[in-house]
């Protein structure tokens, strides 16, 4: 989430891409593979208040991490189709035409301007302070809350006067496996600087196989369980001037300990 000059000029009127009715006639088939076939599980939702709010998530599921419509679906179940929920993505995701369909599911490139105008406008904005690093993280470490140093949330937030809702996911990392963090291969490829990859790991899955991500492997039909924790009033807890490392610092403890615990109930890998 930090500023990046290089990134396009900011969009402005945020909820003006978003359309409730496109979001209304999609729903049913999101929900349907949220519920059926990752048998989802999102607990919590209703702790989301009114108004903009800064929704802050772990990143699961490599290049095409399913946790987005999975809270999607359960913050429209909570709220109401009407309700606009915006998700700050990478630029890869507005190539071609997506820039048309994720746009009218209120996806915003991931630009802190971008973030705090929606955020002004009374948007719940949804964000991955990870990011790629995050998403394509090793199996292994699927229950570690890493964002790479990432803090601009953190400031986002305090600009925009919201509070911070922390959110956690288990079972991404499990519909294929990841082998590696391919850091090493990112950096090699010159991803970084090409499509800003900062991993490229060595997956397994169904129907490809071992790969690099390319072509995406089907997803296998891991249970995935969600928790929304307690919002967080950055002023009313760290001050008037807080110190960013030390509100970055607790969020990520807070996330840890519930992604502990989401962790120790889980049985089985992809089963749950």
């Amino acid at each position: 989430m930090a500023e990046d000059k290089s990134q396009p000029v900011p969009e402005k009127g945020s909820q003006a891409r978003w359309d409730p009715e496109w979001v209304a006639r999609v729903l049913p088939l999101l929900k349907t593979i949220a519920k059926v076939y990752f048998r989802s599980e999102v607990r919590g939702m209703d702790k989301v208040p009114d108004g903009g709010v800064l929704l802050v998530s772990n990143h699961s599921g490599g290049m095409v991490a399913y946790d987005v419509p999975l809270i999607a679906v359960a913050f429209a179940d909570e709220f109401g189709a009407d309700r606009p929920l915006c998700t700050l993505a990478h630029d890869l995701v507005f190539l071609g035409a997506g820039d048309t369909i994720f746009g009218k599911f209120g996806f915003l490139r991931a630009h802190p301007r971008n973030a705090v105008a929606a955020l002004r406008e009374g948007m719940a904005t949804l964000v991955f302070p990870g990011g790629v690093w995050d998403a394509m993280r090793p199996t292994s470490a699927s229950a570690k809350i890493n964002f790479n140093g990432q803090q601009g949330y953190v400031r986002t937030a305090i600009i925009a006067g919201v509070p911070i809702v922390p959110i956690v996911t288990i079972g991404g990392q499990e519909t294929q496996l990841f082998l590696n963090d391919g850091a090493g291969l990112a950096k090699l490829l010159r991803l970084d600087k090409l499509i800003r990859a900062t991993r490229a790991p060595l997956t397994f899955g169904f129907p490809f196989g071992l790969t690099l991500g390319m072509p995406p492997n089907v997803p296998l039909p891991s249970k995935m369980v969600t928790q929304v924790l307690d919002p967080i009033d950055i002023t009313a807890e760290f001050g008037e001037d807080p110190d960013i490392d030390a509100v970055d610092e607790e969020i990520r403890s807070r996330m840890q300990a519930a992604l502990d615990e989401l962790d120790r109930d889980r049985r089985f890998p992809i089963i749950g």
